[in-house]
């Protein structure tokens, strides 16, 4: 997949428009139907969406925990099977263009679009006047079409899929709903860094991975999961995120922990990935380190049957 910096293109757009944060079920029908309108018109399939997430500049306070990074998404959208994305620096002088300057500046002059498909709760430009009805008129005046894609719902659910609905599945700690919405299961990425030591000197040694806080994280606890390294083949593992009750009374964060199943060695410095597959049990104190390894046990063999099934 292309990443496009130098602009104007040479060929014409089918564009899918839209931050996609997650690049769940939802986005993937838009996308494809970008790509069918790309194969019927004989043009690129494209992306065009923005980082940060607007809502990162515009009201930081109340902005949403991402579930992808830029770099996830870009991913996801080759993965896809889409030609060429273009990611838009959002920022302040970005905010105050108004819809019909985003329309001529981006859409018609850098990218030839000939066709742009958006969710029906798309909206741009300042004041987020722009919205799918006002983009349909502008492409008609400026020679492209626009199609609206529905929301999509799950089977037998009121409610459709949503980055927030996926946010609110993690939150509390039902991965295998967010895994049904996503289309995959959710994932995290970072690099290996130094822990306590802690998880080795009890026989169950962890890859520790930082939490960031501007990622969607799962809710406290123990969970059955994946762990990928060095794009190495995902390798079962017991992962807790959790503040420790047992070893630290007052701990101010969160921390990742994944334990992989038969497995030691150094990790420290790699970019590894760990994937969510099913909520164990919540976090809590247990008495002493005895206790624990008692638990943890139970926990690593409940995984192994899981993650075999």
């Amino acid at each position: 997949m292309e990443i496009l910096s130098s602009l104007p293109v040479s060929d014409p757009s089918a564009v899918a428009l839209g931050v996609f944060d997650g690049v769940h079920l939802g986005h993937i029908h838009i996308l494809n139907r970008a790509k069918e309108c790309a194969e019927r018109l004989e043009c690129a399939a494209t992306v065009v969406t923005f980082d940060p997430h607007p809502a990162v500049v515009l009201r930081p306070e109340s902005a949403p925990a991402m579930l992808t990074s830029i770099s996830q998404r870009l991913a996801l959208f080759e993965k896809a099977g889409i030609d060429r994305t273009y990611v838009l620096d959002f920022n302040l002088e970005m905010a105050n263009w108004e819809p019909e300057d985003f329309v001529r500046d981006v859409l018609v002059e850098k990218l030839q679009t000939k066709v742009v498909t958006a969710g029906e709760d798309f909206h741009f430009g300042f004041g987020r006047k722009g919205d799918m009805e006002r983009l349909t008129e502008y492409g008609e005046e400026l020679g492209f079409s626009v199609e609206t894609v529905p929301m999509l719902f799950q089977k037998e659910k009121v409610e459709p899929i949503s980055s927030t609905a996926i946010r609110r599945a993690l939150a509390g700690g039902e991965v295998r709903l967010a895994a049904e919405m996503l289309g995959r299961p959710y994932a995290v990425e970072g690099e290996v860094v130094m822990g306590d030591q802690r998880g080795r000197q009890i026989g169950f040694p962890t890859a520790n991975i930082p939490v960031s806080y501007d990622k969607a994280w799962p809710a406290d606890g123990v969970y059955a999961g994946w762990f990928t390294y060095e794009e190495k083949t995902q390798l079962p593992c017991a992962i807790n995120i959790g503040r420790r009750p047992t070893f630290y009374e007052h701990a101010e964060h969160s921390v990742l922990e994944a334990h992989i199943l038969d497995f030691d060695a150094d990790l420290y410095g790699k970019f590894v990935k760990v994937e969510f597959f099913d909520f164990i049990r919540s976090e809590r104190r247990f008495k002493g380190v005895d206790e624990l390894v008692v638990q943890l046990k139970k926990d690593v063999e409940q995984i192994r049957g899981i993650l075999a099934s």
